[in-house]
């Protein structure tokens, strides 16, 4: 099951297989362990007679009639209507500019909708309410009269066919499947069985049973994350690395020509990573600072003691165009620096690079000090002199188990991880357990704190305008949508469309580029390099651009559908603006009236301060929400959430750590399961930690 393709179950097939592969599921198991994103509970639809202003329904209703038109006589901005009724009465329901919904709206249809019941002048109405088709012969139990999961869909899916084909993979595969987690360890902790858990985070009976799916699924998720960072920390503690010289004539030049000077944040970690670089012992530091904290120069301070100190440095980030631009920044603060007589000496290693063997062999000889790269550094066929200290940017983008690659092309170097995603201290500590922790707290002299504004939809042209106006002054600007293909089942336009109707409305004055996680990595980083030289004005993307480049000149960014982002994510997006001395806007545009996404829009208008956002993230989604946008970044875990399930994730480390004391290799007869969901969840770490 763990390597069975889901080409082969019915229903899917090579190419419909290929939807899936999109999203991540390959093999049957990757089936099972993709998760609903919400659910709704269908024994007991609302009765239209029975709605009520300010309460979200699910309603089952037949489309009556379905028109559009466009809003004060604005073709930019249209109004889908559909009237739906059921044997109690009828209803209006309203999409705000997705024209392409009349295509779907058929008189005669029987619709499910879900969504907020609001007033409007004298009358009820749905605003953007998600929907899905019913035919007449729907009656079945996986799309009535229970509680229904809803998913993301794959290209070419619907809710009812996706609900199908997982329907029939549990029943054929959930009778074959095997628990990884011991009998003892369940029993302590009163989890459920992984095939109970799996049936019922897909098909619940009951809310109570879901809701112990989800704790069982998300302890396992904990439980397998913390595995590998206990023992790392207990493999770290091994390790003799090398003692650096921290002090010297070349950091001492470098500090002395910065064009500013380090804050008291910047000193003080600098200390601690100073200190660790002197011992012995191989250093294993997280550098957590907000956007624009300045943890690049620290880390660049910390690449020239290992220099100054006859070794090698290397520095990884997760894209092309991040890694191009820590090249140049670096490149231009060292470049009169010179070591032994002689200048430093740089290179930029990308997958793509076709001086990439002699790059390569420069490397191996120990003609290259700093070497900054992407994933490309992880290669096998590149080794090192001396590598003696690395940095990884940007980390949650990395595995686990790609973390623990670059550091065995050295002998125990030291290790500085970089997060520009803050994490409340006492969830970092239980989050990354085998590790220091440093933190950049405050940002430099002068920068100018970015205004935050929301509008709802029907505003969205006094948003245009804002822009329009930076725009004017020779400035540039971003759109940013939460996915690049529209989905009339979400009020969500997608970048491609809007991309299309923006080039053609509103901005058709202005030079527009679009980039998305679809197009090659060549062509994302041409857009990026046109909109860095100023050859485009309005840059429409979707989080894609959450990582991204430094362009002082940006000054301002709409961020649509802002209600879909998770906190820690809008952080980081509005972190793409007010690099530069000028005032910076940020835009969201929201009518979502939840509590939740109230208050973590509040949270963004409110402070520019990434720690306090994720404070108020924890504050804000609180203990009794089961389900949510991962704020963490962490690509392992797909259920989980540390920052609503910090006493699951401490349980979880705990039993990780007295597992590998009790059996570190994992070679008793109980764990051999366990030992098999490791190393397919982290198979690096059967080469790296796990073996000899």
């Amino acid at each position: 099951m763990q390597t069975t393709s889901i080409q082969y179950l019915k229903g899917i097939g090579p190419q419909r297989a290929k939807s899936f592969t999109a999203r991540g599921v390959q093999t049957i198991e990757e089936l099972l362990y993709y998760f609903p994103r919400r659910y709704e509970d269908r024994r007991n639809f609302a009765k239209i007679s029975e709605l009520n202003e300010s309460q979200v329904y699910t309603i089952k209703a037949q489309i009556l009639s379905a028109g559009q038109r466009n809003w004060r006589r604005r073709s930019a901005f249209s109004i889908t209507e559909a009237a739906v009724g059921d044997n109690t009465g009828k209803i209006s329901c309203i999409w705000f500019n997705q024209p392409y919904l009349k295509e779907y709206l058929i008189a005669g249809a029987c619709v499910i909708l879900y969504g907020k019941v609001e007033r409007y002048n004298s009358r009820l109405q749905m605003s953007n309410p998600e929907f899905e088709f019913l035919d007449n012969q729907d009656n079945d139990s996986l799309n009535i009269g229970r509680i229904v999961p809803v998913y993301t869909l794959p290209q070419g899916f619907s809710q009812r066919g996706l609900r199908c084909i997982i329907k029939n993979a549990l029943d054929e595969f959930l009778p074959k499947i095997n628990d990884p987690l011991p009998f003892d360890l369940r029993s302590r902790h009163h989890l459920l069985n992984l095939a109970q858990s799996l049936l019922n985070i897909h098909f619940p009976q009951d809310l109570s049973l879901q809701q112990q799916a989800h704790t069982r699924l998300s302890f396992e998720e904990f439980f397998l994350f913390q595995l590998p960072l206990v023992l790392r920390k207990l493999n770290r503690k091994e390790k003799i690395g090398i003692s650096h010289l921290v002090s010297g004539r070349l950091i001492e030049d470098f500090i002395s020509g910065l064009p500013f000077q380090l804050t008291a944040a910047q000193q003080k970690v600098l200390a601690e990573i100073k200190a660790d670089m002197a011992s012995s012992q191989a250093m294993q530091r997280l550098l957590q600072g907000d956007v624009g904290s300045g943890k690049t120069v620290v880390a660049a301070i910390a690449c020239l003691a290992a220099i100054q100190s006859a070794h090698q440095a290397a520095f990884m980030a997760p894209t092309e165009i991040l890694a191009r631009q820590h090249y140049e920044k670096i490149s231009s603060q060292l470049e009169q620096l010179t070591f032994n007589g002689r200048k430093l000496r740089l290179a930029l290693l990308v997958g793509q690079d076709k001086q990439k063997q002699k790059i390569y062999q420069k490397i191996k000889e120990g003609e290259i000090d700093l070497v900054i790269g992407t994933h490309a550094l992880l290669q096998e066929e590149l080794s090192f002199k001396s590598l003696s200290f690395i940095v990884i940017d940007e980390q949650h983008k990395f595995g686990v188990g790609q973390r623990a690659l670059l550091p065995k092309k050295g002998n125990n170097p030291d290790v500085l991880i970089m997060t520009a995603t803050p994490i409340p201290r006492t969830l970092a500590i239980t989050l990354y357990g085998d590790l220091d922790i440093s933190v950049i707290n405050q940002l430099p002299p002068g920068r100018i704190p970015i205004k935050t504004l929301q509008f709802n939809q029907e505003d969205r042209n006094k948003a245009y305008a804002l822009v329009k106006q930076e725009l004017n002054y020779g400035r540039q600007a971003y759109i940013i949508y939460p996915v690049i293909e529209e989905s009339y089942a979400l009020d969500i336009a997608g970048a491609k469309k809007m991309f299309g109707e923006l080039k053609a409305g509103e901005f058709k004055e202005f030079r527009l580029g679009l980039i998305h996680g679809k197009l090659k990595t060549r062509e994302q980083n041409e857009v990026m390099l046109k909109f860095k030289n100023k050859q485009l004005d309005l840059l429409v993307a979707t989080t894609i651009l959450e990582v991204g480049i430094d362009i002082p000149n940006a000054t301002c960014m709409i961020i649509a559908s802002a209600q879909r982002f998770g906190l820690s994510q809008l952080h980081q997006l509005r972190g793409r603006i007010g690099r530069g001395n000028l005032q910076s806007l940020c835009i969201l545009i929201s009518d979502s009236q939840t509590p939740e996404s109230k208050a973590r829009l509040a949270a963004m208008v409110a402070s520019g301060d990434g720690f306090y956002i994720a404070e108020e993230d924890l504050k804000i989604r609180g203990p009794g929400e089961f389900f949510g946008n991962r704020q963490h970044g962490l690509a392992e875990l797909k259920i989980a959430n540390p920052l609503i399930q910090m006493q699951l994730l401490k349980a979880a480390r705990d039993e990780a750590i007295s597992l590998i004391n009790q059996d570190a290799r994992l070679e008793e007869r109980p764990h051999q399961l366990l030992k098999a969901k490791l190393f397919q969840r982290f198979p690096e770490y059967e080469k790296l930690m796990l073996v000899g």
